[in-house]
């Protein structure tokens, strides 16, 4: 089974949505794209690093954070590019948790032909990730690679490793997509995950390796399994293609600009949501802001 430690941990998971997902319902809904901010406070998302997923629900775009798992990226890469994704199934969807893909058998024991992955659950962050720390976000130092959430040591340490880099691990928040295996730490292969909630339990255990920039109302939509079958779906969403933005059509290829989280405008985004939370106030509440033309 390619997904054994959450399908595991998910009775005791699911025991703590009901208390979780009214309180943040609304600090984890996809940020609006309607920002003013200058032109220079963008970045535009290279098309080797999106990942385009059409499915008859609407389209789900993901950028691909590389530095926290160059193998898993490169994987998701190979594989969407081969159209082995097109028409495989969101096969098991947990409300409030995560909808999981990328099985050819539907089952969540499948998985390609190529080899399985060595666990790239952390990685090595150096000055030129372009770290944003936001304070106060929870425990640790915590801020953004990106659009990725992650929990890190401080830059100051760098000064006493051999590398000038310290550790660093992705965090599973609204939106992450992470990388599903069975029990053993290198048994990731094809399947993946799109997270819908923040589930701390994962972080460091699993390979989160990018996030949700568009479409996270469209993930949200897809047909739900039930909590006795553990999220096994009766009548799954498929996904009917599936690309990187870098191999498309001009005609057809979506491009995506998102905010620079060390912007001005995002700091009155994180401040508007710390605002709504309270003392709750966690990295998870803040959504990356993009925007999308074409495709």
């Amino acid at each position: 089974m390619r997904l054994g430690v959450i399908a595991a941990a998910a009775a005791a998971l699911l025991a703590s949505v009901a208390t979780q997902a009214p309180a943040v319902a609304q600090a984890q809904a996809q940020a609006p794209a309607q920002v003013q901010a200058p032109a220079a406070d963008w970045r535009t998302v290279a098309p080797e690093n999106l990942l385009v997923i059409d499915t008859p629900k609407g389209r789900i775009l993901v950028e691909l954070t590389p530095v926290a798992a160059p193998a898993h990226a490169e994987r998701i890469r190979t594989l969407a590019n081969q159209g082995f994704y097109d028409g495989l199934k969101f096969h098991r969807v947990i409300p409030d948790f995560m909808a999981q893909t990328g099985d050819p058998q539907g089952t969540g024991e499948g998985g390609s032909e190529l080899p399985d992955l060595k666990a790239e659950f952390s990685f090595r962050r150096g000055r030129d990730a372009g770290f944003v720390a936001v304070p106060n976000a929870g425990q640790g130092v915590r801020g953004l690679v990106g659009v990725l959430p992650v929990e890190t040591q401080p830059d100051a340490q760098m000064m006493i490793t051999a590398d000038f880099k310290v550790e660093a691990h992705g965090l599973f928040c609204p939106g992450v997509l992470g990388m599903a295996r069975a029990g053993a730490p290198d048994s990731a292969n094809s399947q993946f995950f799109l997270m819908m909630g923040d589930r701390d339990q994962l972080n460091g255990v699993y390979t989160a390796f990018g996030r949700v920039v568009s479409g996270l109302d469209v993930v949200n939509k897809l047909n739900k399994g039930s909590d006795a079958e553990d999220g096994k779906v009766a009548n799954p969403d498929v996904m009917t293609r599936v690309r990187m933005a870098s191999a498309l059509p001009e005609g057809e290829r979506p491009t995506v600009r998102v905010l620079n989280p060390a912007s001005a405008a995002f700091a009155e985004r994180i401040a508007a949501a710390r605002t709504a939370r309270g003392g709750s106030f966690n990295i998870c509440d803040v959504q990356p802001v993009a925007e999308v033309v074409g495709g």
